[in-house]
């Protein structure tokens, strides 16, 4: 009976933004960290994505209102747990989106699950979102651990980085990073030396990095996000790590991570993205438009993604009729929405940049 009212709801998402346009009211709930590590790749940056989206969305479906809203999770799953309650029980919220933090968006995705709500994960990397932890209310967009690990792992290997050492942020992204890339690394004919792991948010890299640097691993994998690897770059640059003859691989680095690096510091990094401000006139465009809210920062691929992830389209946009004509089906949220394929926007070949 689930799959068949699911099947329901997916043909009237199809349907959607046709001639018997009605008045559809939908309320979509931004997620993230607004003032730690990751604020500055999701964040306030992601609000404003959002916004875009809804504008472009609103302006071709004038039928649609959407509410937007937003919280910082601070990292916590217990608060985001918390915050995804009161949002889809008492708020109204039909669908999360963002939420850079690996541990938050796996237990907001649990909440999703129990009460039938949809959840876009455009801001945490753990493959385990759409692999152990899969469930049919989240939809994991934009980049995962599997991607980036045989994006940068496969690459570096196959240019001579055969033996790694990795660092770690420990928790559930830092985790399912270094495993996806161990085990790239290894299939490709590298060698793992050694790891270690860091708290999240920490400030001093120094133990850390020694233990790297005696590994003598021609590859230090850093398998962490946001604040601590530009700090553990920073450090490494300090203990001359780089100049005696040991590589950096940042297995998730943002353009915003480079604007605060600087060039110099941030030369020779490896990494791989799947949306690049610069990459072309449209992102330029876009990049443009967002800066008029967030100006003097650089939009990341995780603000993309929600723009991207809320204005998805098969074959019009339709995520956002869609959540609400699934919530009103009492439908399975993957069935109804899981026809919709990326924008052109976003659906670019994943490339390795050095």
């Amino acid at each position: 009976m689930r799959r068949f009212v699911g099947l329901v709801a997916l043909a009237a998402v199809l349907a959607c933004g046709g001639a018997n346009a009605q008045q559809v009211n939908v309320k979509i709930g931004v997620l993230s960290d607004m003032s730690s590590l990751y604020a500055d790749i999701g964040g306030p940056g992601s609000v404003a994505a959002a916004k875009m989206a809804i504008a472009d969305f609103t302006k071709d479906h004038p039928n649609v209102k959407v509410d937007l809203i937003s919280g910082d999770h601070q990292n916590k799953p217990d608060i985001g747990t918390q915050i995804a309650n009161q949002w889809y029980d008492v708020d109204k919220v039909d669908m999360i989106i963002d939420v850079p933090n690996s541990g938050v968006a796996l237990a907001t995705s649990q909440v999703a699950s129990s009460k039938n709500k949809v959840f876009i994960v455009s801001g945490a990397a753990a493959s385990d979102i759409t692999g152990p932890k899969c469930n049919a209310n989240t939809i994991h967009w934009t980049y995962d651990t599997w991607m980036l690990a045989n994006g940068t792992g496969t690459a570096i290997v196959k240019t001579g980085g055969d033996s790694w050492f990795f660092l770690t942020s420990d928790y559930a992204f830092g985790h399912a990073l270094e495993r996806d890339t161990m085990a790239a690394v290894e299939k490709a004919g590298g060698k793992v030396l050694g790891k270690v792991r860091h708290p999240i948010n920490t400030n001093d890299f120094s133990s850390f990095l020694l233990q790297a640097q005696s590994s003598k691993a021609k590859v230090i994998g850093l398998a962490n996000a946001g604040g601590d690897t530009i700090n553990s770059i920073k450090q490494a640059a300090e203990f001359g790590i780089v100049k005696g003859g040991q590589s950096l691989a940042g297995l998730l680095v943002f353009a915003s991570d480079v604007a605060a690096l600087g060039l110099p510091t941030a030369q020779g990094l490896i990494l791989t993205e799947t949306w690049y401000w610069d990459m072309n006139d449209a992102n330029r465009a876009w990049t443009k438009r967002w800066q008029q809210e967030r100006q003097g920062k650089w939009p990341t691929m995780i603000h993309a993604g929600v723009y991207a992830g809320i204005t998805a389209h098969s074959p019009r946009p339709c995520v956002i009729e869609g959540a609400q004509m699934a919530r009103d089906a009492k439908a399975d949220l993957l069935v109804a929405v899981g026809g919709l394929r990326p924008t052109s926007f976003i659906s670019r070949a994943v490339s390795v940049a050095r």
